[in-house]
């Protein structure tokens, strides 16, 4: 429709409606929500297809670039996740906060066979099935060894957008984060003139760096906002 959803450019280089519903033949014709209160799982799963294809054809960084634009249409009106048993959908950010929590989930794994294979272990137990966030959240907990329960509570049942809050002591940095459930643990990469993992909660933790640094900076690929 001459639209880019993303704003990058990206978008503009293949056919939305081809893409995104094609990838409903995964999920949403094959792997189905119980209740439609669960239809990110039709809408999250398929919009991060479009992530896919433009990273297949473009390359990683072009992905990202789609993923960074389409994120910032999120509304955080309503949760993701709607009433069940009252033909009650979520918010329309199913599409695109429900695209971002795949590539958080892909981002923590920090390894694309494995989350290759997640997304087909997915289509193979749940072949022309029905089933929901809550089965969905175990099976990813169970075959990833991580508990992504915390991922799945924060952006899909509040609207909340976690704060990363951090302060820089000499060579210390100190961390945890805020606007968030209880027990909000997502790792994340951080980078000063070089990039690693941090594991905050919403407890401060330090680390120490090799030499004072006056900002870090934030791994993009998740949707958190970095607070000094």
């Amino acid at each position: 429709a001459g639209k880019d959803l993303s704003k990058t450019g990206w978008g503009m280089k293949w056919d939305f409606i081809v893409v995104h519903e094609s990838g409903h033949e995964w999920f949403g014709n094959s792997v189905t929500a119980k209740d439609i209160a669960d239809n990110w799982i039709h809408e999250g799963f398929t919009s991060y297809s479009e992530v896919l294809f433009t990273e297949c054809e473009f390359g990683k960084e072009a992905g990202n670039d789609y993923c960074e634009g389409v994120k910032k249409s999120i509304d955080n009106d309503i949760p993701v996740i709607g009433n069940y048993n009252v033909k009650n959908e979520g918010s329309g950010d199913m599409y695109n906060k429900g695209s971002n929590v795949v590539h958080m989930i892909r981002q923590v794994m920090n390894d694309d066979e494995k989350f290759r294979n997640l997304l087909r272990d997915i289509n193979k137990t749940y072949y022309h099935q029905t089933v929901s966030t809550q089965e969905l959240e175990a099976f990813i907990n169970t075959k990833t060894g991580i508990n992504f329960s915390p991922v799945f509570d924060q952006y899909l049942r509040t609207t909340q957008v976690p704060k990363l809050e951090y302060k820089l002591t000499k060579k210390k940095l100190s961390f945890r984060y805020t606007n968030c459930i209880s027990g909000f643990n997502m790792p994340v990469k951080i980078t000063t003139d070089k990039t690693v993992w941090i594991h905050p909660t919403t407890e401060w933790q330090s680390i120490t760096l090799d030499k004072v640094y006056k900002t870090v900076s934030l791994d993009r690929n998740v949707y958190v906002d970095l607070v000094k």
